[in-house]
């Protein structure tokens, strides 16, 4: 099982505290390339099978996608290949809501 974290939640553990994290946005390259979220790093669902060595076990992840439906596979997977479901984090809402709160974006 992994942790479903809302914005608040991830801006306050992860975005605006002093930790180490890896935020994984798991959209096609084309929705990526619209907007992502600050220090998002792009490894699409439709890749994430073969990169997910990419993902370090040792530093909370916090994934993402449009809603939250594809970073919750996503999730489910990484806690499937053996990483620790205490540092596996699904951001509810995904990129959409986050945009719809008005919060900061990237292109």
């Amino acid at each position: 099982m992994y942790n479903e974290i809302e914005f608040q939640e991830y801006q306050d553990n992860f975005q605006d505290a002093d930790t180490d994290y890896q935020l994984i946005d798991v959209r096609e390259v084309d929705e990526f390339a619209q907007g992502y979220l600050p220090n998002a790093v792009n490894i699409p669902l439709s890749q994430f099978q073969a990169r997910f060595s990419e993902i370090s076990k040792d530093t909370p992840i916090v994934l993402v996608c449009a809603r939250g439906g594809r970073s919750g596979q996503a999730a489910d997977f990484l806690t499937y290949q053996g990483y620790d479901g205490d540092k596996v984090n699904n951001l509810m809402g995904g990129t959409l809501g986050w945009m719809m709160a008005g919060l900061p974006i990237e292109k």
